[in-house]
């Protein structure tokens, strides 16, 4: 079940006539009321009545409605506030009757703040039905007393409480509220451009990765820099105004992806992940550490690596079981390094193309941040994790048989890995996580078993999911 919050207006009376009338395709069957505000008295009294000439008077209820806001000190223009409750297709197989709609909405609402009893002068609302699969709830933003209703932030709080309907009712969907952890999605104007320009991933995107990449790789803000000029990034300091000396963020920006004037478009480590800014990618590396000096990579030294990975990759996956209740701290900090692990391993086995490993890879990254960009510090087994991290991205690409296998047996222990994670967000109650975590799992399993090769054909233009894909340009008419 979903709660979409619509724009609010401010003619009650045309929106009652559209939730009554036969809709855009005559697909309102049945109009009627299932709830309403307390002590609004009985719904088959609030009803639109039906004229003789055959057609209904809303004039009684949206008087009723409007009234709190003609007698309100000062109310907004837009005062109409409309929401839609609507089950997922799964669940409409079940026959949810009148009375559980009404105690749905009312459950809702009052998590929300619009539905109180009688002794709180509250809002004055409606829920209506005119399908089997979704109401419809109108309220005015007007208290009894006068005061108005802001309702800010309303469409999170819907979707939080929402979702707490859906558990007492036991729905199979149940959409949680959001986590940010997501990074920040493609703008379409960046989709468009990078169909035009035949580029496989938008601007963002490609260096989302190679920031991901270079993170994982490096263990010091001066190596993470190098990294990305490597990389062929551009790179940007921003300095502290009171001390040049010191570095305070930075900001990156491809090479030929500029605007129509040739001028690259740089951006902040915050406007691709959440976690991506400097003083949490320095909380993130911890005390920075040196590597021994290491042989001239070779298969013998490859394979060495990817064995010493796995036995500390096992030996995570415990470690966050262990820490999951006691110190849930190193256990997210845990997971953070095994996905720089699992990035690292990604480039040594596909290179710069997006395989399906990379995919994995950006899957397991989301499941393992921190709510909100957290960071927590470094631990041992974080620091052992990353030195890990950075053993596999020195050791250069995989292109031998042998230590193509040893990486493979990495990949199931990493997906292993992904299984614990998914227990942890489960138990945490983080269920975009939890799902990311089992897809990346999945994920893992496809290329560990040579179901899925890790090196793909050039990606084709698929930048981001399908509705911003298009740009969110309008069709030009014919003419």
């Amino acid at each position: 079940m979903i709660t979409r919050v619509h724009r609010r207006g401010s003619q009650v009376g045309g929106l009652l006539r559209y939730l009554w009338g036969p809709g855009k395709a005559e697909e309102h069957v049945n109009p009627r009321l299932v709830a309403a505000w307390d002590g609004a008295g009985r719904l088959i009294d609030l009803e639109p009545k039906v004229t003789a000439g055959g057609k209904q008077d809303f004039r009684a209820l949206t008087a009723l409605l409007e009234q709190p806001v003609r007698a309100g000190y000062r109310p907004p223009n837009k005062f109409v506030w409309h929401a839609s409750m609507r089950l997922a297709p799964e669940d409409r197989r079940r026959t949810i009757s009148e009375s559980t709609w009404a105690s749905m909405a009312v459950q809702m609402l009052t998590e929300v703040g619009i539905a109180t009893t009688a002794t709180d002068p509250g809002l004055r609302w409606i829920a209506m039905r005119h399908a089997a699969d979704h109401v419809h709830i109108v309220a005015t933003l007007v208290r009894e007393d006068g005061r108005t209703n802001w309702m800010r932030n309303d469409y999170p709080r819907c979707v939080k409480a929402t979702y707490n309907v859906a558990c007492r009712y036991n729905l199979h969907r149940r959409v949680p509220p959001a986590d940010r952890t997501a990074h920040r999605r493609p703008h379409p104007v960046e989709v468009s451009k990078a169909l035009r320009t035949g580029r496989a991933q938008t601007p963002r995107d490609e260096l989302r990765r190679r920031v991901r990449t270079a993170v994982a790789a490096a263990g010091s803000e001066e190596e993470f820099f190098a990294r990305l000029r490597e990389a062929g990034v551009l790179v940007r300091l921003r300095r502290s105004s009171t001390d040049p000396r010191q570095i305070t963020g930075y900001a990156v920006a491809l090479p030929g992806a500029g605007t129509a004037g040739r001028q690259p478009v740089y951006f902040g480590g915050g406007k691709l992940a959440p976690d991506m800014t400097l003083p949490k990618l320095r909380l993130r590396w911890g005390t920075p550490t040196l590597l021994p000096a290491a042989p001239t990579p070779g298969r013998i030294e490859r394979i060495e690596a990817m064995r010493q990975a796995a036995t500390v990759a096992t030996a995570a996956a415990d470690d966050i079981r262990r820490d999951a209740c006691t110190e849930p701290g190193r256990a997210q900090a845990t997971a953070v390094a095994a996905a720089d692990l699992l990035t690292s391993l990604a480039y040594a086995m596909e290179g710069d193309r997006r395989g399906p490993l990379h995919r994995a890879a950006e899957v397991f990254d989301r499941a393992a941040r921190d709510l909100y960009g957290r960071v927590h510090r470094s631990t041992s087994r974080s620091q052992e994790m990353r030195a890990m991290s950075r053993l596999v991205a020195l050791m250069g690409r995989i292109s031998g048989n042998d230590d193509a296998i040893a990486a493979l047996a990495l990949v199931m222990d990493l997906a292993r890995l992904a299984d614990t994670l998914e227990q942890l967000r489960r138990a945490q109650q983080r269920l975009h996580q939890a799902d990311t975590a089992r897809t990346a799992a999945k994920a893992l399993r496809l290329v560990a078993g040579g179901s899925q090769p890790t090196v793909t054909l050039p990606p084709t233009v698929t930048p981001t999911s399908a509705p911003t894909v298009g740009g969110g340009r309008r069709a030009a008419r014919g003419r």
